[in-house]
């Protein structure tokens, strides 16, 4: 696969545009899974190669006739385990995947379909074209993609003896500590500033001076938060829907991010916004120290 990365042209790189993130791939994960479970691929159609990666040519060949035994996730990224390989597929910026029963006209962003052998046809919608499309017949771990992934934030791999040691010595902000996929894996801007809000933690504080205790506390916010995201189907900035074209709720219960100079829910307090690392970051002066 050519490792060289395609900027869709006259599109460029938003850093503030938020990318669909982990609560928003695992519903996409759990609607799209039912429809194809134990179906055969009858045809890639690829009308568009250029994505963040182009898309292999051979893909399609590859595809034809391999059943799909999963559809599992790690990270952000989407795991179709067939038969003789997995794909593994990124939802990009602004990527979405929506069920057809047959697969009709394609509009002017949708750039993959997969199509089953009995017509149903999972169609990807990607107008900014960062998303990504990779297939391996090794064990999907050893791909360069996911090799150095951290835990997954709900797993119980993820503790706050985990994060403490790992902190150690470390002079990053917190909030770029979190959301660093080597720290832990789908952690993005969204649910990392809902979860330093949720447990109090300033989003500047350097990672190496945060306490055991209130890594416990943080921990907590992280399941709590993505768990509730995921009951509401995500959050809906701008492009995201699920894969029946819902869009998701959290965006309702966010208690800090994209709130600049609205009241805190708890100190009411104005929410304030800074630039860190890029990124647009929204906290509470009152309640996060």
């Amino acid at each position: 696969m050519n490792s060289a990365t395609v900027l869709p042209e006259s599109l460029g790189y938003d850093k503030e545009r938020p990318v669909p993130e982990l609560p928003e791939v695992e519903t996409t994960r759990r609607g799209i899974a039912p429809p194809l479970l134990g179906k055969k691929i009858r045809q890639l159609i690829v009308r568009e190669r250029r994505l963040r990666w182009p898309v292999s040519s051979r893909l399609a060949k590859r595809l034809q006739q391999q059943q799909l035994l999963s559809v599992g996730r790690r990270g952000k990224y989407l795991l179709f385990q067939l038969d003789s390989g997995c794909i593994i597929w990124h939802l990009g910026m602004s990527g979405s995947m929506r069920i057809l029963p047959r697969p009709g006209a394609p509009e002017k962003h949708d750039h993959v379909d997969l199509i089953m052998d009995d017509g149903t046809c999972l169609r990807f919608r990607d107008p900014r074209r960062f998303g990504s499309i990779h297939y391996t017949s090794k064990p999907v771990d050893e791909h360069k993609l996911l090799r150095h992934l951290g835990p997954e934030p709900l797993s119980a791999a993820l503790t706050a003896e985990y994060l403490f040691m790992k902190s150690r010595g470390r002079k990053q902000a917190i909030k770029h500590f979190i959301m660093d996929s080597k720290t832990v894996v789908g952690l993005g801007n969204i649910y990392a500033s809902e979860a330093l809000f949720a447990s109090g933690i300033h989003p500047k504080r350097q990672a190496g001076r945060v306490a055991s205790g209130r890594y416990a506390g943080l921990v907590r916010a992280i399941h709590a938060v993505l768990t509730q995201a995921m009951e509401k189907g995500g959050t809906t900035l701008r492009d995201f829907t699920d894969s029946r074209g819902r869009p998701g709720y959290f965006r309702h219960e966010l208690a800090v991010y994209d709130r600049k100079d609205e009241s805190c829910r708890v100190c009411r307090r104005p929410i304030k916004h800074l630039r860190l690392g890029q990124r647009a970051t929204y906290y509470c002066g009152g309640c996060q120290r």
